[in-house]
């Protein structure tokens, strides 16, 4: 997966923490509870600076602190991601497929790019030119997103079942690379898939600087692989063993590394 970004880091966080908080930290919050993930107070301060002109954080004082606070974009992002990521539902091939399908003019080639990143980001698969598929229980989620990025005028969606000819989990092999995404499965579990404590024996700061840096890394996965139904998947998928050890750290780490944050948070 690769080493994580700062800026990966500090949205995990204010993701975590900063809604319980006004959508805000302060700046000192942010680099202390960075400084425990090994991060410098300089390279905070520059990641913030770039996440605040993507307009994912805004300035804002409070308490006569300086900080930031999460954009509403921002915001509506992480609302999707919690469902996601905590929530996520696996689908079965009765729920059949949303189509996307889009015709943009050369004219306009920015917002095509925009919508294939968009399409791609949230694991839709390319059946063909200007056609992507998803499993149909995403059909609100890429509807909401498309109407948000005003996107919509271009696109038409589509309930769709599969009927022929070739089988579907062959074309579910072509429209996806479940190789690359089994691997990516496999890596989260060489990672984080070793002896672990019972939560009372996890020291806070420990399971924080565990937590984040782990939720960080498993929050992209359920974007590449959008719940495709089991049944079409390889048999040896490793997916569903690392779903499972996910929601087992998940439930270990995440009461303690809450202690700790606020602890920092409220100093």
């Amino acid at each position: 997966m690769g080493e994580l970004a700062p800026r990966q880091l500090i949205l995990t966080l204010y993701g975590l923490y900063a809604r319980d908080e006004h959508n805000w930290l302060a700046v000192g919050s942010v680099v202390k509870l960075m400084g425990d993930l090994g991060v410098d107070s300089p390279g905070v301060r520059s990641s913030i600076s770039r996440l605040k002109r993507r307009g994912v954080l805004r300035p804002m004082r409070l308490d006569d602190a300086a900080g930031y606070a999460l954009s509403d974009s921002a915001l509506d992002l992480l609302r999707e991601g919690d469902s996601r990521i905590f929530h996520r539902q696996r689908a079965v091939v009765a729920d059949g497929w949303v189509m996307v399908v889009f015709s943009i003019p050369e004219s306009e080639r920015e917002k095509r790019h925009r919508l294939r990143n968009t399409l791609s980001g949230m694991g839709f698969g390319t059946a063909a030119p200007g056609v992507w598929v998803a499993p149909g229980l995403l059909h609100d989620e890429v509807a909401r997103t498309l109407d948000r990025q005003g996107l919509a005028p271009y696109v038409d969606l589509f309930i769709a079942q599969h009927d022929g000819f070739a089988s579907l989990p062959q074309r579910v092999a072509q429209w996806w690379d479940l190789a690359a995404i089994d691997r990516e499965y496999a890596d989260f579990r060489d990672r984080y898939g070793g002896r672990r404590r019972r939560a009372s024996a996890v020291p806070a700061r420990d399971a924080f600087v565990r937590y984040v840096p782990m939720l960080t890394e498993w929050r992209r996965l359920p974007y590449l692989d959008p719940g495709l139904p089991l049944e079409l998947l390889p048999k040896r998928w490793t997916g569903g063993r690392a779903a499972e050890l996910f929601a087992a750290l998940d439930a270990e780490l995440r009461g303690p590394a809450h202690a700790h944050a606020l602890a920092v948070i409220h100093a």
